[in-house]
Parts: C-alpha cells; structure tokens; sequence
C-alpha cells in the first residue's frame, strides 16, 4: 500500500487542452467534471472524519490517532476547496470588469 493521502490525492489530475482545439463546450464540461469530483472527494472526506468522531463517541473504536487524522485532512481539504473557491470568484470577477 503505496497511496499517499492527503488532501489533493483523490483529484484528478487535468487533461491538456489540445491546441487550436475547440475549447467551447467540452472544455468547460470536463471542468465542471472535475470540479464535481473534486467537490465529491472533500464531501466523502469530512463524512469519513464525522463516521471516525461517531466511531470514536459510541465506543466502536479507541483509535484517537486515526480519528484525528481523518479529522486533520477534513478540515485541510476544505480550506483547499474554499481558496480555490476565491480564486475563481476572484477570476470571474475580473472577466467581468474586462467586459465593460
């Protein structure tokens, strides 16, 4: 078990955009995919890390360390999520002000 975890592991890498391609539709198809997935990959993080406090409340499990952890990369790839949440709002509303 060679698999590193972290908060980026369970996101896709993305594909080149091929040059003098057609970067209309499929282009902003397979970003919104990859951003779902990503979107996907930090929900299924913070309800591991809610399952691992539960775990750890009714007794099944006596592992502090594993529950912190899971815990730790919850809150580490939701402040991921969340800046590049900024990042695009703060490049949409660029786009926006080079529009006028």
């Amino acid at each position: 078990m060679n698999q590193i975890y972290g908060p980026t592991s369970g996101i896709a890498p993305i594909r080149d955009v091929a040059p003098g391609g057609s970067a209309g539709t499929s282009g902003a198809s397979g970003f919104m995919d990859s951003l779902k997935s990503a979107i996907g990959k930090v929900n299924d993080t913070q309800v591991e890390a809610g399952r691992a406090v539960g775990d750890l409340m009714t007794g099944e499990t006596q592992d502090l360390h594993r529950t912190m952890v899971a815990l730790q990369q919850a809150d580490v790839s939701f402040q991921l999520m969340m800046q590049i949440r900024n990042k695009l709002v703060t490049a949409y509303e660029e786009i926006q002000r080079m529009q006028m």
